[in-house]
């Protein structure tokens, strides 16, 4: 078989490999913090998660099948190795990026619940005022 389509064959398995454990470890461990964000909406947070893992899979999947095709033949096993360590460590950057995004996006939400919850005040009113009929006020 040709070194260029074994590269190809190894970077794909390998690249898909790191994208599937890395979208259920990113998925079952962002549960709890999504429900924490949700207010402990469980059924809320599931579908977020949910859309997030889809839509970590189609990017990364993506990239990864854009970034398949060689630039040069591979001649010899070292030219393999090389060309394989380049493109899955282009791979594990950009795994990297978009777990880094969605912990910064899901941050910025989780904070912003919270400036909401501190908005309550802290004891419930005790009574109203009543308005003079005169004024209206």
């Amino acid at each position: 078989m040709d070194l260029t389509v074994t590269a190809y064959v190894t970077y794909l398995v390998i690249s898909v490999g790191l994208t599937v454990w890395v979208a259920r470890t990113l998925s079952r461990n962002g549960r709890v913090f999504l429900a924490d964000v949700l207010k402990g909406n469980e059924q809320l947070a599931e579908a977020v998660n949910h859309l997030l893992v889809v839509g970590f899979y189609l990017v990364n999947l993506g990239f990864v099948a854009l970034y398949l095709k060689a630039a040069d033949a591979v001649a010899d096993t070292r030219r393999l190795v090389e060309a394989l360590s380049y493109k899955l460590g282009v791979v594990l950057l950009v795994l990297g990026v978009l777990h880094l995004a969605n912990v910064f996006v899901l941050n910025k939400i989780r904070r912003r619940g919270a400036m909401e919850r501190e908005q309550v005040p802290p004891i419930a009113p005790q009574g109203w005022t009543e308005t003079s009929p005169a004024t209206g006020v």
